[in-house]
Formats: structure tokens, C-alpha cells, sequence
């Protein structure tokens, strides 16, 4: 019998972390706009979590009464349950958060006013405003025989009346509130500062609207609807890949719903009702007390930028010191490994590396995975440019890459008319490594410079996530590479490796290898250690070897961002494991797994979580750090974040987190290294 108390739920880990995300706008320690940031960004992490996760769990529910959770055993209705329960103690915390911010918003002279706080001429100057440029652009819905319930359309917000004629029947009406013709901020002429929700006063006016009836009750809605598409499952053959996608993005708009979200009190009639039309369970409706939609905070933010105290302090990355200005890159990375961390250095070597390759004679060939990549992207038109040159550039684009399908769709387009070789990933798998192959013809010979990475080629997240790339000349990896693309053009997958770590067949085995490794150095009183810094956990064959290691007196250290189904802490199972979370300005994104020490000292880097879909169901590379002085930056860098006691919580063995406290002297960690490349920079 499997000790439970080792294991957290996933769903409900990651509620814990989105948790930590709130607990940032509540933090008086940073700055009001970035507060603002941290709770909008906590409402659409949600919002994803219902349409992924929760999504997925009601399709569980509907199949089978038997599926559960393979680590707490809980049913897929006991998780959604426990989800329903957590989300309300947080949405309650979250309305609390937003009455406080709005209170410090109003000593900025910034203030979102209702109809209840306004005198008589702004009433009058908004009701001239919703006559002239609201009204005629809503679509107004009264439900009945002729006219069926709407489709609500997922996460836009809507005004629902409850409409009753003078013999006494009611009826609903509803108006879409997201057009986007008309400004969601209404701005007061006479109060500059001083905005009115469009929503808000759609719903005041609502009785201009409906005349010929009484209105009883009205509130905001939006629903949240199953995005949980399994395009394995779905897709045909012989069917064009790329046309499927579109016609899958077109069907996820339109999946059930799996929560209801209210701006008001209705009778329970009413909402039973609402939920008869959306076939929602009364359990998933949601009241909130702030606006359904929080993305418009940014918009606030952006009225305060002459306000620098209320925003982070400005910082942006910097040319890293391994690069030599005005050298050929490939020749740098010929004389020895590069190593890039992002948003810390600058991506910039890494796209002249891609413009040096496609306009150079002596390369032959260009070859990328991309999963995501920026809107505006330079990484696509370099290899777009060296297709021009006359380069054979082969590209793996994931069309499966969730919710950036529809970008990635028209890159693969583009790609493919500047003649590129473009394939769609692999059946079963989706293809999620970050990795680059260039080959070079020097004097009759091949000469591979390889990049791997842990996190997108994304100019844009490039700058707000952690991330770390190594670019090398090593033959040996670059073979391994060439082999990964030569499988993936067969669409294959690589059966065996020497140096790189491949998913799924070569990376899972090799890192439960190096557990055991380091167990059997335990048992023989000899040092052992594991270190490992990912964004979430929740493989059980590697958890199940971590407990194994942990009671066999290795030492192990981890570092995860999200989701963690591991309790660290518990006497006789994992007193020996230790677990962090960083939570903070940017989002940590690297993964690093530690093995041993001194002369057996293993670092990687990689693209994989350790998540079964991503050891398992997914393409993903780590690849190893070979050379010392690079090795000893990653490891220096693992230290720093494990000694962070700004940002980073530990979980304890109840299963809670809590803010590292600590009598050194204060170290946020990406502070830390930021500071370190700018003086970097000043010392070259």
C-alpha cells in the first residue's frame, strides 16, 4: 500500500500555484501596476485551467466512474469537486485583492465608477454616450419560441435580464457585451482618469433597450468552455494536417461549458435557468464581486507609465560577455560552447547566428523544431531567407502547440511558399524540444553547430521568461541531432543515444538510470545528490524513484515552478527532499536536472518537464553541459535560486507553501542575476 500522504494531486497543485500568482498582487512589496499584472495574469491562468484541465476532467467523468488520479486515487468527480471548492476560496481572495488595488488605484487619481457614485451630468453624459455610440451597435436577444438561447461565446462577457410583460410572464433578454467596436474603457470627459466598463453600462441601460417590459433582475455573465480538444483521437489520415487544425480550432469555440461566471445576484430560478440553456451544473456557477474580464487592467497600467515607482524597475537584456562583436558567430561557437540565459543576455546571438548561417555560402543546411514562436518572428524569416539563399531548411512545426495553433498554422504557410521543407510533427507525439541543426561544409568536411534550449524561439517571452540555450560545435552532439531531425523526417523517433537525453524513448530510463546511480552511491555512505529545477512534477515513475532515493540517503534538491506531486518532508519517505518554488517578475521556465557530484557530476539542460506527457507523449532533448566553466555558470546559478529568500516558497510536509524566511541578507535570485549581467557588460 502506497504511502499517500507523498502525494499531492495535480489539479490541486496547480491551484496552489496559481495561488502563489495571487499572492503577488497582494504583495505590498511590489509595485501597484505590477500588482495589477500579477492579478489579471492569475484570472487568465484560470480561466486556461477550466478550459484545459477542468475540461478534460468532465470528458473523464462522462466516459468512465472507475478513472482516477494514478497518485491520490481520487475519481475524476472527487477532483472536480475539490477543484470547485479551492477555486471559490480563491475567487473570494482574489475580490479582496481587487478592492484593495482599486482603492490604491483611486490615490492615482485612476477610478472605475459605477452609476452608484456619479452625479447627475456624468449620468446624463453616459447616457448621451450608450444612445449614440453603444446602442445601435448591440444585438439584443429576447429568448422565447422563435428565438433560441444564444450561443455564448467562450470567456466574452454578456448582460442577461430577466423581462417581465404586464400579464406577469418573464422572459430573458440578452446583449453580447464584447463586440469589439466599442471601447471597453469609457473614459469621462469632464474627469480624465475616471472610466466607466462598456458592460456596466450596457446592463444599466438595459430598460432603454427592453421598453415594452419590466426589468426584474439583470447581471453579467461569461462561460469558460472545454478546450480540451485530443487531436490524436480526431484526426484521419487522409485527411490535409493543417486544414484539420483549423476546422479543430473552429470546434473547441464551441465545447461545452464548464463554469459560469456571474457580476450579480439573481434569484435561484433564474440562474437555474441560465444553466438549463447552458447545460452547466449549479455547482460550476461562480460569483465574483470584481468585473468578469480583468484583462483591462493593463489598460490602466498603461495611463500610469510616466509613473516609473509603480512599475518594476526598468531592465532589459544585455549582450552577453562569450560573444566578441563583429566575428562570425559559427566561428565563436567553433572555438568553444556558448551559453545564453534569458531575459538576463540578450537573444540576439542566437538570431545573427540564424542570419549568419542562411546568407553563408559554406552552409548546407538549416533545421528547427518550432513550437512557439513570436508574432513578428525573426527566427522564421532567417530560415525563410536561407530557403531563398538555396539552403535545404527543414522545419517541425507544431501545429498542436496549444492555443498558438492559428499562428502557427500561417508561419507554416509562409514557410512552405519560400520553399521550405515543413513537417507537422509526429502521430502520438507532439514535438516540443528546442532544437536547432546547422551544417557547414569546411574544407570537405561537415561541422554541425547545434543549439538547444529550454524554452521557445520567441523574441517576446524571451524577455519575461527564464530561460536557458547552449549553442556547441560538438560533433558528438551534433550527430545525435542529425539523427533526431532524420527520425523526425521519417516520422520516427530515436531509439538510442550517447549524449543527448531524447524523449519518449531515450530520456525517462536514462534519468530514472542516474536516480539509481546515485542510490546505490547512498547505500555504499558515499555522497549522493540529485538537483533538478523544472516547471512541474508529476511523472510517477520518477517520483516513485525520488522517494526511493530520498529513503536511501541521497540528497535532492527541487526546484519547481508549478505543480508538484511530490510532499517533500515525510518522515521515512522524503525527509531528504527539499522543494522550492519561484514565483516572481519573470516566469521561470529552465530546466535543469543535477546528477552526482565531483568527478561523476552530471548537468543538463532541457526542454522536458518531468510530466509523463513530456517523458512519455512528447519529442523533448535535454542535452548534457559538457564544457567546466559553463557547467560550474548552471550549477552557480541552481545555488543562487535554491538560496533565494525574496520569491521563493517551500512546500512543507503538510502540503502547504511558505515564503522562505531567512536572518541572511535579502536574495531574489533573478534580481541577483540581472545585476550580474549588467556588470558583466561593464567589465567587458
Amino acid at each position: 500500500m502506497e504511502n499517500s500522504m507523498v502525494f499531492m494531486n495535480r489539479e490541486l497543485s496547480w491551484l496552489k500555484f496559481n495561488e502563489r500568482v495571487l499572492e503577488e498582487a497582494e504583495n505590498e512589496k511590489n509595485p501597484l501596476c505590477e500588482r495589477l499584472s500579477f492579478l489579471s495574469i492569475y484570472q487568465s491562468n484560470l480561466d486556461e485551467f477550466f478550459m484545459v484541465r477542468v475540461g478534460s476532467l468532465v470528458d473523464q467523468m462522462l466516459l468512465s466512474k472507475d478513472i482516477r488520479d494514478n497518485k491520490t486515487q481520487m475519481t475524476a468527480k472527487e477532483q472536480v469537486s475539490a477543484i470547485l471548492q479551492n477555486a471559490a476560496k480563491l475567487n473570494s481572495r482574489k475580490d479582496v485583492i481587487y478592492e484593495n488595488l482599486m482603492s490604491r488605484l483611486d490615490e492615482q487619481q485612476i477610478h472605475i465608477v459605477d452609476f452608484r457614485k456619479i452625479g447627475k451630468n456624468d449620468g446624463e453624459y453616459l447616457e448621451r454616450y450608450f444612445d449614440s455610440e453603444i446602442a445601435p451597435l448591440i444585438s439584443p436577444t429576447i429568448v422565447g419560441k422563435r428565438q433560441p438561447f444564444p450561443f455564448i461565446k467562450n470567456k466574452e462577457i454578456y448582460a442577461v435580464v430577466v423581462l417581465e410583460r404586464k400579464n406577469g410572464k418573464e422572459k430573458l433578454g440578452i446583449i453580447p457585451c464584447s463586440s469589439g467596436v466599442f471601447p471597453r474603457l469609457i473614459e469621462m470627459p469632464a474627469k480624465p482618469g475616471c472610466y466607466m466598463l462598456a458592460e456596466e453600462l450596457i446592463l444599466h441601460f438595459m430598460p432603454k433597450v427592453f421598453k415594452d417590459y419590466f426589468v426584474k433582475a439583470k447581471s453579467l455573465i461569461r462561460v469558460t468552455r472545454n478546450a480540451d480538444i485530443d487531436a490524436d483521437a480526431l484526426y484521419d489520415e487522409d485527411l490535409d494536417y493543417r486544414e484539420f487544425m483549423v476546422e479543430l480550432i473552429k470546434k473547441r469555440k464551441r465545447l461545452a461549458p464548464v463554469r459560469l461566471e456571474l457580476s450579480r445576484e439573481l434569484d435561484g430560478d433564474i440562474v437555474d435557468t441560465i444553466c438549463e440553456y447552458l447545460d452547466v451544473k449549479r455547482s460550476h456557477v461562480f460569483q465574483n464581486r470584481t468585473p468578469l474580464d480583468l484583462s483591462f487592467l493593463f489598460q490602466l497600467e498603461d495611463t500610469l507609465r510616466q509613473k516609473p515607482e509603480l512599475f518594476y524597475e526598468k531592465r532589459s537584456p544585455r549582450r552577453s560577455p562569450q560573444f566578441e562583436n563583429g566575428r562570425p558567430l559559427l566561428d565563436q561557437i567553433k572555438e568553444g560552447d556558448k551559453l545564453l540565459s534569458y531575459p538576463y543576455n540578450s537573444m540576439r546571438p542566437f538570431l545573427e547566428m540564424l542570419t549568419e548561417a542562411a546568407n553563408d555560402d559554406s552552409v548546407v543546411s538549416m533545421k528547427m523544431t518550432l513550437y512557439r514562436v513570436a508574432k513578428q518572428s525573426k527566427v522564421v524569416e532567417a530560415l525563410i531567407e536561407a530557403a531563398e539563399n538555396g539552403k535545404e531548411v527543414l522545419v517541425l512545426v507544431e501545429l498542436k502547440a496549444r492555443f498558438d495553433e492559428e499562428n502557427n498554422i500561417e508561419w507554416s504557410r509562409r514557410l512552405e511558399e519560400a520553399g521550405c521543407n515543413v513537417i507537422y510533427g509526429l502521430d502520438g507525439y507532439k514535438v516540443h524540444s528546442k532544437l536547432c541543426l546547422i551544417t557547414r561544409k569546411s574544407e570537405g568536411q561537415l561541422e554541425y553547430y547545434t543549439q538547444i534550449g529550454t524554452g521557445n524561439y520567441n523574441e517576446k517571452t524571451s524577455r519575461i521568461y527564464t530561460d536557458l540555450s547552449l549553442m556547441t560545435a560538438d560533433p558528438s552532439i551534433g550527430q545525435e541531432a542529425a539523427a533526431v531531425f532524420q527520425a523526425l523526417a521519417m516520422g520516427e523517433t530515436v531509439e538510442e543515444t550517447t549524449h543527448l537525453l531524447v524523449a519518449p524513448k531515450c530520456l525517462q530510463n536514462k534519468i530514472l538510470n542516474m536516480i539509481d546511480e546515485e542510490i546505490e552511491h547512498a547505500k555504499k555512505g558515499e555522497t549522493a545528490y540529485v538537483g533538478v529545477k523544472i516547471n512541474s512534477l508529476t511523472d510517477k515513475k520518477i517520483i516513485d524513484r525520488l522517494i526511493e532515493a530520498s529513503q536511501a540517503g541521497v540528497k535532492i534538491d527541487l526546484i519547481v515552478r508549478g505543480i508538484c506531486c511530490l510532499i517533500p518532508g515525510v518522515t521515512g519517505q522524503t525527509e531528504n527532499i527539499r522543494v522550492i518554488s519561484i514565483v516572481g517578475r519573470f516566469l521561470e521556465h529552465s530546466r535543469i536536472y543535477i546528477f552526482g557530484d565531483a568527478d561523476r557530476l552530471k548537468v543538463y539542460i532541457a526542454s522536458a518537464d518531468f510530466m509523463t506527457r513530456n517523458t512519455l507523449r512528447r519529442v523533448e532533448v535535454a542535452v548534457p553541459i559538457y564544457d567546466e566553466a559553463l557547467r560550474e555558470k548552471v550549477l552557480q546559478m541552481f545555488q543562487v535560486m535554491l538560496h533565494d529568500n525574496q520569491q521563493a516558497r517551500k512546500l512543507l510536509a503538510d502540503g502547504n507553501y511558505r515564503r522562505e524566511e531567512s536572518i541572511d541578507a535579502p536574495l531574489n535570485s533573478q534580481d541577483y542575476f540581472y545585476e550580474q549581467a549588467y556588470e558583466e557588460e561593464r567589465r567587458q
